[in-house]
């Protein structure tokens, strides 16, 4: 049976970060941008559990869940656009849940993945679950690691496609400072507590955080997040924009007010992601504070 830690709920506050480690049953391809159909593969299992709760995460506004995507070593395929997942590899796939009703998002996986062993079904595959580990915080929590932080450097690497649309369908390409603690602030304010919204001021920020992206491992992606049909029935593929890589963002002259929003903040987003199309692979970072 797959192991388990963190099964205690916490407060209404709390976000949560899952750690599997999956193994294809055999050798099958996946699309190259995999997150989507991952995410649907998903929501097909929380469904089978308790319908209602894998509704409430297909409507939610929150994004719900942060999924990575498949991450681990690849063979080519001869379909187009295909990767292939190898049955003597293992991968990994993180998830972060910052859904109002946290804990039946959490203890639906778990019913299904830890308990009744059900595996994550791809289109031409399954994928079973060898490990499964959980870690959680609440928004609290984390203002307090924050506070601790003293005058940091932020190092966030982008390790999927992050897509982050400022004005309509314009994505920005960049990780650009207002830009990426802004999206953090849309979904800290829209998952906390009232009491704990953060107020960040644009040009607070602008002034007082230096972005310092490191230019060797920035790239841009167009990646599948989704496929609609029209009304003559076609089906339509949809994509976003959006980069990878490593930036790093110091403060200078900044109170302490701000330098602790945006520290809380990024710690935040390795439970939220970053951007849009979080819940179908993109955004997904990782945060190391010096």
């Amino acid at each position: 049976m797959p192991s388990s830690d963190g099964l205690q709920s916490q407060s209404e506050s709390t976000v949560r970060r899952v750690i599997m480690t999956l193994t294809p049953e055999s050798r099958f391809p996946v699309p190259q941008s995999d997150g989507y159909s991952v995410y649907s593969a998903l929501l097909s299992v929380l469904s089978d559990v308790d319908e209602s709760v894998g509704q409430g995460v297909h409507d939610s506004a929150l994004g719900s869940l942060n999924c990575s995507g498949l991450q681990g070593p690849f063979g080519g395929s001869d379909r187009p656009y295909h990767k292939t997942l190898l049955p003597n590899e293992t991968y990994s796939l993180l998830l972060g849940i910052v859904h109002p009703d946290d804990t039946a998002v959490f203890q639906a996986l778990v019913n299904a993945l830890v308990l009744e062993r059900k595996s994550i079904e791809l289109s031409h595959g399954e994928l079973h679950v060898d490990r499964f580990e959980s870690e959680n915080a609440t928004h609290q929590e984390l203002l307090e690691r924050a506070g601790t932080c003293g005058d940091p450097e932020i190092g966030i690497d982008f390790r999927t496609a992050t897509c982050i649309e400022e004005a309509g369908d314009v994505t920005t390409m960049f990780p650009h400072r207002w830009a990426v603690f802004n999206s953090l602030l849309g979904k800290w304010n829209r998952s906390c507590p009232e009491e704990l919204e953060l107020n960040l001021d644009r040009e607070a920020v602008l002034e007082g955080v230096i972005e310092k992206p490191d230019t060797r491992s920035y790239d841009t992606h167009s990646v599948l997040v989704n496929r609609v049909t029209n009304d003559n029935g076609e089906t339509r593929n949809l994509f976003r924009q959006g980069f990878t890589g490593e930036c790093a963002y110091a403060f200078k002259n900044a109170s302490e007010s701000v330098r602790n929003a945006v520290t809380a903040l990024a710690l935040f987003g390795e439970y939220s992601g970053v951007g849009s199309a979080v819940a179908r692979g993109c955004g997904d970072i990782g945060v190391r504070i010096k």
